[in-house]
């Protein structure tokens, strides 16, 4: 059966709408819920405060970032015979503005669920569960909706309005992804330095020296911390999931287009197969949300299993749904293969992750046991947990890769990084309820609620520490399978795909082997930048917290009250000025490379640089990034829920030596998976979706 181009646009748009509508519906029933009492209600607004404060200042600085770029697109797009088209620019500021505002909606939510959580968590652990997942679903269907509605209108646009060929729409597509990933790389980083300076901070200098609980009301960087779970982990994860989604589906359709000069039918077949699978997985998604519910009393095993049900259902769902449209538009059993290999890959990815980073397992027990022996062991053996749990990743993205190539050649690698994230709309709306859990124990604590209220909402945020860790792992195998899929499509829009030349001359080409040591070395220059900027701002935070206890009298006895926006001020300070370096590091090295590429036939630099050294460049990034990222989130989320599982009652429980080791081990991960690990996600996918964006501009004058 063949399909327009126009009809599955105007499916995909449809099936968004209804996306949108079902997200409205799950923002109604939050903001439904009891917001408790004056107390609860007042930190809960001086959360929303905060993060409504940082996101305004993080935006505005982004827009001029945007505005640039677009600017440069449109004056490349004017440059005679450059192959660019100004579509692309129009593209890029659609992408970005999507971004932003899936970004906002997500951390809109989020502020307003945490109060209403905590208060049903005073009913019951099952309702705190409904109305924290709920405020996820929110995240992850705006998300999903917004990419697929984004792609859609501008895929009919460029086709079927203004008839530009296959090439060219692809292109200029691209631009749609360039934008999520510009607002990706400085929400998560800047995010990230955020939280983390924030929670650093007040851990240092509550737990550590002074001997007050967590999210105690005398801290000063309470609300920044709470504020910074906000800023980070929703907005800042949605914004990366937002770009990897969009980037998957712009790289299958990339790769399409040899198949449409090849075979005109199969070649649109191809270009649509990747929109309809993405708009059967949202709705497929929202569906099996429902399925997330809990009992009285529940264990962290049963809460995790009624996740899991959620996911995996939908998981099923998607897998039939692959295989009907796989039949339908007559792609054959080898693009369907391809495909189902991606989806099981992220559901494996998902679970190896559990598995190293949940206290139900062995990995993060033994930590915890470690922690008798001091700081140091832990530290010691939570890089070895870290470094150990890169192996299953590795081995699954490598089984994916290999068997989406063998039956689908690099289409069926895009397809594979497309069915992996074809449940993101539930996958993500885990994440996100992470953050919603974490905020509902702080506002427990800091309002006083009876202890049967902190337990209740400390088992729904240690849930939240797993989903979280299995969210960056779900994260992070996607952006190495959606980044491998966006060098593919580079190295076609080159001309390169079909060059005909020998391995060892491949291997052997000093452009390539140059390009994979400057490659090999950005994700530890990034990485670099991105903890000394949360050492530094954390550093202010501890300087802020100290010079409170001492001059504020009263304030250690709790009869007077904090200046807590002191600290949300300095931690938005401080992560809006070092997030520019790792933003612009990531953005101008593809782009410095290219214009050389261009300007070296001119200038006698032929001998030394050339396609091959960009192509070095995005290869070279992708293996270390994978594996580091992988390392930092499992190696920081087992830390935390290894002083977690401590606080719950073993090992001595809270104020224990024990107790005072994990702490140390959760600051040292603390920025390793909310800060450089997740950060590496967009660093190797938007070297990889810029390079696709001046592809032609390379293939035209090089």
């Amino acid at each position: 059966m063949q399909i327009s181009v126009m009809t599955a646009g105007l499916l995909g748009t449809v099936i968004s709408l209804i996306g949108l509508a079902f997200a409205w519906y799950q923002r109604g029933y939050v903001l439904a819920q009891a917001p408790g009492n004056e107390a609860m209600q007042k930190i809960a607004n001086a959360i929303q405060r905060g993060a409504q404060a940082f996101l305004t200042r993080e935006y505005r600085a982004v827009a001029v970032f945007v505005a640039i770029v677009a600017l440069v697109l449109i004056g490349l797009s004017l440059v005679p015979n450059s192959g660019m088209s100004i579509w692309t620019a129009a593209a890029f500021v659609s992408g970005a503005v999507a971004s932003g505002v899936a970004g906002y909606i997500g951390m809109y939510i989020a502020v307003r669920a945490n109060v209403r959580t905590t208060q049903a968590a005073s009913e019951s652990l099952n309702k705190g569960l409904r109305v924290a997942f709920a405020s996820g679903t929110v995240m992850g269907t705006v998300v999903v909706s917004l990419a697929l509605l984004g792609i859609c209108l501008l895929f009919v646009l460029f086709r079927e309005l203004l008839q530009l060929d296959a090439a060219t729409s692809a292109s200029a597509l691209a631009g749609f992804g360039f934008g999520g990933t510009s607002i990706a790389i400085f929400a998560r980083v800047g995010g990230g330095i955020y939280t983390k300076a924030a929670d650093v901070g007040a851990d240092l200098v509550g737990k550590t020296e002074a001997g007050i609980p967590e999210d105690d009301p005398r801290n000063p960087a309470t609300i920044a911390d709470n504020v910074g779970d906000n800023v980070g982990d929703v907005a800042g994860m949605g914004s990366d999931l937002f770009e990897s989604y969009a980037s998957s589906i712009i790289a299958a359709v990339a790769l399409a287009v040899p198949l449409a000069q090849v075979d005109a039918v199969r070649g649109l077949a191809a270009q649509v197969y990747p929109i309809l699978v993405a708009a059967a997985g949202l709705l497929i998604g929202m569906a099996s949300t429902f399925l997330v519910t809990t009992k009285e009393g529940a264990t962290q095993e049963q809460l995790l299993g009624s996740l899991r049900r959620g996911v995996w259902t939908a998981s099923g769902g998607v897998a039939l749904a692959i295989i009907a449209l796989a039949a339908l538009l007559n792609l054959g059993t080898g693009i369907m293969i391809a495909t189902l290999s991606g989806l099981i890959g992220g559901v494996a990815i998902g679970f190896f992750t559990e598995y190293y980073t949940s206290d139900t397992y062995r990995p993060t027990q033994a930590l915890a046991e470690s922690a008798v022996g001091g700081a140091g062991i832990v530290i010691i053996r939570g890089l070895a947990l870290g470094m150990f749990s890169t192996l299953a990743p590795v081995v699954v993205v490598v089984l994916v890769t290999l068997i989406a190539t063998v039956f689908g050649g690099l289409y069926g690698v895009a397809m594979a990084a497309v069915g992996m994230l074809a449940t993101l709309g539930i996958t993500l709306a885990t994440d996100a309820y992470g953050p919603v859990a974490d905020n509902a124990g702080g506002i427990a604590e800091m309002a006083h609620l009876p202890a049967e209220v902190r337990e209740r909402t400390d088992a729904l945020d240690s849930l939240g520490n797993t989903t979280a860790a299995t969210g960056k792992g779900f994260a992070i195998g996607s952006a190495a399978m959606t980044a491998l899929a966006l060098i593919a499509a580079f190295i076609t829009s080159v001309g390169l795909s079909d060059a005909p030349t020998t391995v060892a001359a491949v291997l052997l080409d000093p452009h390539l082997v140059t390009g994979l040591f400057i490659g090999s070395v950005l994700p530890f220059i990034f990485s670099g930048l991105t903890m000394l900027a949360v050492g530094n701002a954390a550093q202010g935070i501890v300087v802020e917290v100290r010079r409170q206890f001492k001059e504020i009298p009263g304030l250690m006895e709790g009869t007077a009250e904090p200046d807590y926006e002191r600290c949300v001020a300095i931690s938005t300070d401080n992560a809006i000025r070092q997030m520019i370096a790792p933003g612009l590091l990531a953005v101008s090295v593809p782009v410095v490379i290219g214009m050389l590429i261009v300007v070296g036939p001119r200038m006698g630099l032929a001998a030394f640089i050339s396609s091959q050294t960009l192509i070095g460049v995005l290869l070279g990034s992708l293996v270390p990034s994978f594996m580091l990222a992988v390392m930092m989130a499992n190696a920081g989320g087992a830390w935390d829920n290894a002083k977690k599982y401590i606080e719950a009652g073993h090992l001595g429980g809270k104020g224990s030596d024990a107790h005072k080791a994990a702490v140390v081990g959760d600051t040292v991960g603390d920025p390793f998976k909310d800060t450089a690990g997740p950060s590496l996600n967009i660093l190797l996918k938007l070297l990889a979706i810029v390079s696709l964006v001046i592809a032609p501009l390379i293939a035209n004058f090089s």
